[in-house]
Formats: C-alpha cells, sequence, structure tokens
C-alpha cells in the first residue's frame, strides 16, 4: 500500500487533529479512521463516471498515537471492489499531501 506517513508526533499533536477532523465530520465509524474526501475536479473519468454509483470518493487517514498515516488509495465510500478504486494520481497526491501538511500548519504543529 502506498502511503504517506507523519510520525514522531505528540500526543497533545493527535489529539489536536483528531479535534478537528471530528468537527469536520470526516469521521469514519473507527476510532482514529477518517475519510478525507477527494475533491470532485481531480477524480478520473472512471471515477467520474462511477459518481453515483460507487462515490463519493476518498482517501483513508489513519490517526495512531505518534503517527498519521494517509493512504494513496482512492476510495469509494459506497463500493469495496470496483474498477474505479485507484491509486491517487500525481496531481491527486500532491494535492492530498499539501492538505495534510497545510491542516497541521493550522494546526501549529511543525513537522
Amino acid at each position: 500500500m502506498r502511503t504517506y506517513r507523519i510520525d514522531d508526533l505528540t500526543s497533545a499533536d493527535i489529539a489536536a487533529v483528531r479535534a478537528r477532523l471530528h468537527d469536520m465530520d470526516l469521521g469514519a465509524g473507527m476510532d482514529g479512521l477518517y475519510w478525507l474526501p477527494v475533491p470532485q475536479h481531480m477524480l478520473n473519468p472512471v471515477q467520474v463516471a462511477h459518481a453515483e454509483s460507487c462515490g463519493p470518493f476518498c482517501l483513508a487517514l489513519e490517526a495512531d498515537e505518534d503517527a498519521l498515516r494517509m493512504e494513496l488509495l482512492v476510495r469509494a465510500r459506497g463500493m469495496l471492489r470496483c474498477e474505479c478504486i485507484a491509486y491517487a494520481s500525481p496531481e491527486l497526491r500532491a494535492h492530498m499531501i499539501d492538505y495534510l501538511d497545510g491542516l497541521l500548519a493550522d494546526l501549529g504543529i511543525a513537522v
């Protein structure tokens, strides 16, 4: 699995990230797991075609005790297996890494 990992975070950092993601209503129903939505304009053609049947599309973010791990696999929340589930394009990967880095910066967490 391809991932973007940020480690060596403090428990206060993780608590702040979890609180922000909870406030944004991004919880995945399991403690420490969140769904980061993929912008519509960054979906690939198959994902666009499958938006109604398989979407919404997101990346999974796991918040451990001292690290964040963002999977770089675009998941379909409405379907477990489909051709629309694919690794993020280079542009989407860069966008989502910047998004996560920006979230940490907004919270005053230096990485």
